[in-house]
């Protein structure tokens, strides 16, 4: 029996966060009753201020997936230019 995964949209997320900090209820609690896994909600909490705002490690988490795209383009465009080098090369004797 598989899961199906859900994806919830950012004001969700930050409507779940504001209540985590603003409640008297655990954080278990809360998860709970929207239906979310307690670390699930944590990580939130690790992106979202109780304001609702990103985090600091929200904007570098985007930063880090944006570098890492941006290196892996790279790395086929440097792929792709030793070939052609090669090619030229070999055909220039």
């Amino acid at each position: 029996m598989s899961k199906t995964r859900h994806r919830y949209d950012d004001e969700f997320k930050k409507n779940a966060v504001k209540l985590s900090y603003a409640s008297s209820k655990t954080v278990k609690e809360i998860a709970g009753d929207l239906g979310i896994s307690v670390s699930l909600l944590y990580r939130w909490r690790k992106k979202y201020t109780p304001e609702g705002e990103k985090t600091q490690f929200a904007t570098m988490e985007e930063e880090n997936r944006a570098l890492k795209l941006e290196n892996a383009e790279l790395k086929i465009e440097r792929d792709m230019l030793k070939k052609a080098a090669a090619y030229f090369a070999k055909n220039q004797k």
